[in-house]
């Protein structure tokens, strides 16, 4: 089965690569139908991060976001085509050129339509992930603040991480251990990916705590005004309390014990509560 299993992904690789020969598929393009591909897999984040550096090139985003708004148009039975293409369009909103999210909000009905995007395949609903994954697109795509942020923290991340990955040398030397010279610090060394799988945990370990962060943070601040508007409320409550209380409701003998406790605490019960007795005598 697991023989059968790779000859079919040989075979679909091999088609893929005669296709863009054939095609004469420039290298932007290539990526990009990798990333999109009908494997049951999810596009790498080293890959996706490759494209989102072509969005730089004027001619390589055009090639880019071609490939992208094609697979997006696909049909049902091509369902991964679509899948693959938005988590790729989300990765390229937020790390990707300016002009990705401009061009997406230029042809978001496209991305739109695909809330409703529908396919059964095998007794399940494969297009359950797409219409998620369009609405998520779709409501960052509208809320510019939230966009802002999202593209900040991801580039800061995604920063840190090429920094610490760096470390040691060029490319060809990034997963080896210096042979000669200063050697590095201990916990630099070990907390160095050791290959490209790991580098990619790593960067969906350091974006996904990045996001809890954030989530952290917006509830702090939501408890934090929920807490300030009870302050508020038991404040006026106070205050309306407090106006009630006027000379003439202690002279008429109806003041409550609350009321007493209160004066009390203000320091001014005293007096009050001396006041009463007396009229309660003269009334006796």
């Amino acid at each position: 089965m697991c023989i059968c299993f790779q000859t079919l992904m040989s075979i679909s690789t091999i088609r893929r690569q005669v296709k863009n020969v054939a095609y004469n598929f420039s290298d932007a393009q290539v990526k990009v139908r990798e990333a999109t591909c009908n494997d049951p897999w999810g596009p790498s984040t080293a890959l996706m991060s490759e494209i989102s550096d072509l969005t730089n090139n004027p001619m390589a985003f055009t090639e880019v976001m071609s490939i992208i708004w094609k697979r997006l148009n696909d049909s049902g039975k091509n369902w991964r085509h679509v899948y693959k293409s938005l988590v790729l369009l989300d990765f390229l909103i937020k790390c990707g050129n300016d002009k990705v999210s401009q061009q997406c909000r230029e042809n978001i009905f496209t991305i739109e339509t695909l809330k409703d995007f529908q396919h059964i395949e095998d007794n399940r609903d494969q297009g359950l992930n797409i219409r998620e994954k369009a609405k998520q697109i779709t409501a960052l795509l509208t809320d510019e603040e939230r966009l802002k942020n999202e593209r900040t923290r991801f580039m800061l991340t995604r920063t840190k991480f090429r920094e610490n990955s760096a470390l040691g040398g060029g490319s060809e030397r990034r997963f080896q251990r210096p042979e000669t010279g200063t050697a590095l610090d201990p916990e630099i060394e070990d907390a160095r990916p050791s290959s490209i799988g790991e580098e990619e945990m790593q960067l969906q370990i350091a974006i996904a705590l990045s996001k809890e962060e954030h989530e952290k943070i917006d509830e702090m601040m939501r408890s934090d005004e929920v807490r300030l508007q009870l302050a508020l409320e038991e404040s006026q409550r106070e205050a309306e309390r407090m106006a009630k209380m006027e000379p003439k409701t202690v002279n008429s003998g109806q003041l409550t014990q609350s009321a007493l406790d209160d004066l009390l605490s203000l320091g001014v019960g005293e007096c009050v509560s001396i006041y009463v007795c007396k009229s309660y005598l003269s009334i006796s």
